[in-house]
């Protein structure tokens, strides 16, 4: 509806014999506000001039002014004000006299939403006092001179976030006098990481700096044995990002009254930070073809996804894991909730939350596709939010796991978190939210079982290890990986771990006990398996060996599978078979090499450049069967960036980005992508093919908005290659 409703029209809301008012849940709808609300018959020599009047309203919200420094919202660009909650901010008021305190009474109304109302915090009436209580709403004048006052204004450490529109109201003897609606003083009021009454109040300073200031983060992926690193350009602080932050919970249908607590925002924003139930802002695919949209592994950041989206209100095609995770981390950051984004190296995609991922295995030894459901990624990535946790006993908060990337649904609906990464650790699985499914994407176990053609299950090995081996985020002030695995799990072996298992498996998480199957476990012979360093484009030589520990000879008939796979661990398919039997003396080491040529995978390449090898060797005069799994990272050659003389802010500037192609075939359909946050807005370029050997050079030209140390990311994407990134930081000088 638009403002301009007619009185008659006004009237006629939706009859619902449940409530008096529709839902409240845009923060973009308003009310219309009367200028002068009269208390009944008015005189008539009455005159609105004879009394107090508001001739302007001065927010002081300039980056460079007193509000938004003090806030730490200077980096926001946007021209209105914005202040984070329980903390006190000024604005002064210029009236068309003197004000008397004697006999003049004004006050200030924040308003939000369409229906607002005092008691869900939506209507908030401002009186003028002589003390500032914290936390709670109050103001008091600090400055008086001729016709002008100076207020400082306090809000409540509980406020709900978002857009309020500010009046000013003054008491005559027949009514109340109101400003004019003006969206010039309209403020946005954030969460408060700096504020102790906050929910997501943090203590340590440069932790702030990071977790809610820094528009640049790091995402680790490739797999635990090979990790890889990439920028993400967060840029929550990019024009019209906040609005588009806000909107997402219009979207997601938050009552407005609910947008004060951090627990009730994250589980609904990590349902609509994916397509899958509201056509939230990512659609997930995961097939390898992306038609009508950008590849996943094309962005460079959040920016470009949530300004379409909030543009187009239609999903945004396309993410895989990490998309979803930095949206969602910009979205977190934007709104002052204190996020880091982290990935779990290994991680178990299971689908019924045993504990227990069963790889099949034939009687020859060799992996049963058809019967093997579960999967292990090489990495997932999710978010952590940081704050308290009133809904749970004490020790719970601090930070909570929230996952936007659509793998099961919770409530009916694809949404994960927030979980207590202490309850995650102590296997306190019981308090909400999903935390069973958390705590089995880290800490299942592998059970290799081999179908015997009775039906019998034999399980012939149990991986205790694997999953989970490695948790990690982006270093507090730098690039650098942080291994954080002892924050959501105690040692393997340790006592403790064993205890936070049954104490798991008390509330509920499942878990098929050993003795349900039969299980001895081999130790005559070890097998291991090494990969070499390997670039992208060709061969490279795997290695199989054997250890006998006993005083027996034994042959040995070992498969390699090699397959391609989705970094989810979904394979594609087999690109590599190979069988031999070899003999074992006794307590000795055999090792035996076999080549993967390039010609053997290049075809069938996705674009993690990812293999997952199987290996499994059975013992002719025991029959006992080894198993191993390994995935393998090919190195994929990066994107170099340069800039051209000295960077000022304002002043034209030059920056150029070179790539070789490596691959023995011309790259077709080539997209280069270029951002930096405070830098410059993303850039895209297509250019149709680069011959093999050759190097394309690609020159910008830009403005560099903020001085500071900053960081240019830069993404290319073609038919048959993807995940190639550059970055460089640049320092630009103050003009």
């Amino acid at each position: 509806m638009s403002e301009t409703t007619s009185a008659s029209e006004e009237n006629k809301l939706p009859l619902n014999g449940r409530r008096a008012i529709p839902p409240n849940y845009s923060n973009d709808e308003e009310n219309e506000v009367p200028e002068m609300e009269a208390f009944g018959l008015i005189p008539r020599g009455f005159n609105p001039r004879d009394y107090l009047r508001v001739v302007d309203i001065y927010m002081f919200k300039e980056p460079q002014e007193i509000n938004k420094k003090e806030h730490h919202t200077d980096k926001y660009y946007n021209p209105k004000l914005i202040v984070r909650r329980g903390q006190a901010f000024q604005i002064q008021i210029d009236f068309n006299r003197p004000y008397k305190p004697e006999t003049d009474q004004f006050w200030l109304e924040f308003l939000m939403g369409r229906y607002p109302q005092q008691n869900k915090g939506t209507y908030i009436p401002v009186t003028v006092g002589n003390v500032l209580k914290p936390g709670q709403w109050g103001a008091k004048i600090i400055h008086r001179e001729n016709d002008s006052i100076r207020l400082s204004i306090m809000s409540s450490a509980t406020c709900i976030i978002g857009k309020f529109r500010l009046y000013v109201a003054v008491l005559t003897p027949y009514g109340i006098l109101r400003t004019r609606r003006n969206s010039a003083t309209d403020t946005y009021i954030l969460f408060n990481p700096w504020c102790q009454l906050d929910a997501v109040y943090m203590d340590d300073e440069k932790e702030r700096q990071e977790y809610v200031l820094n528009d640049v983060g790091v995402v680790f992926h490739g797999n635990v044995e090979d990790v890889k690193s990439r920028s993400w350009s967060y840029g929550q602080f990019e024009e019209n990002i906040l609005d588009a932050c806000l909107f997402l919970m219009d979207k997601a249908e938050l009552e407005l009254s609910g947008r004060g607590n951090p627990i009730k925002i994250c589980r609904v924003a990590s349902a609509v930070i994916n397509s899958r139930d509201e056509n939230g802002v990512i659609a997930g695919s995961w097939n390898n073809s992306y038609d009508y949209g950008v590849a996943p592994s094309a962005w460079t950041g959040s920016v470009d996804i949530l300004l379409e989206y909030y543009s187009s209100k239609q999903p945004v095609r396309y993410g895989q894991c990490w998309v979803f995770a930095g949206v969602f981390n910009t979205f977190l950051r934007c709104l002052g909730i204190p996020a880091r984004l982290i990935t779990n190296y290994s991680s178990a995609h299971d689908n019924n939350a045993n504990l227990r991922l069963d790889l099949f295995l034939d009687d020859e030894g060799k992996v049963d596709t058809r019967l093997t459901k579960d999967s292990v990624w090489n990495y997932h990535c999710w978010n952590e939010a940081w704050m308290t946790r009133p809904d749970l006993p004490v020790g719970f908060g601090g930070w909570q796991v929230v996952d936007g990337t659509p793998q099961e649904t919770s409530d009916g609906m694809y949404r994960c978190g927030p979980a207590s990464v202490q309850a995650i650790k102590h296997g306190h699985v019981c308090f909400q939210f999903d935390a069973p499914f958390v705590y089995a994407e880290v800490n299942s176990d592998i059970f290799y079982t081999r179908m015997e053609k009775n039906g019998a299950q034999v399980v012939e090995k149990i991986d205790t290890t694997h999953i989970g081996q490695l948790i990690v985020t982006k270093e507090v002030g730098g690039d650098g990986m942080v291994d954080i695995t002892e924050e959501y799990k105690f040692r393997e072996g340790s006592d403790e771990e064993r205890l936070a298992l049954e104490t798991a498996v008390m509330y509920g998480v499942k878990k098929q006990s050993v003795q349900d199957t039969t299980y001895q476990p081999q130790t005559d012979v070890d097998m291991d398996f090494q990969a070499q360093k390997a670039v992208l484009g060709s061969d490279f030589k795997v290695t199989i060996t054997f250890r006998n520990k006993s005083g027996n000879s034994y042959t040995v008939t070992t498969y390699l599978s090699g397959n391609i796979v989705f970094y989810t661990g979904v394979t594609k398919s087999e690109f590599k078979k190979h069988s031999f039997s070899a003999k074992l003396e006794p307590s000795s080491s055999s090792s035996f090499n076999i080549v993967i040529k390039s010609s053997e995978y290049m075809s069938e390449l996705l674009e993690q450049a990812s293999f997952h090898f199987f290996v499994t060797a059975r013992i002719n005069e025991t029959g006992r069967i080894l198993a191993l799994q390994k995935a393998v990272m090919l190195e994929i050659p990066s994107l170099r960036i340069k800039t051209k003389g000295e960077l000022v802010a304002g002043k034209e500037a030059s920056v150029v980005v070179e790539f070789t192609n490596p691959l023995k075939q011309t790259l077709e359909n080539v997209t280069l992508r270029l951002e930096g946050p405070g830098v410059l807005r993303t850039i895209k370029k297509q250019f149709g093919r680069i011959p093999m050997n050759s190097t394309l050079t690609w020159e910008v030209k830009f403005f560099p908005m903020r001085p500071g140390l900053r960081k240019l990311i830069a993404s290319l994407n073609a038919d048959a290659l993807r995940h190639v990134y550059g970055e460089l930081n640049v320092q630009i000088q103050k003009p």
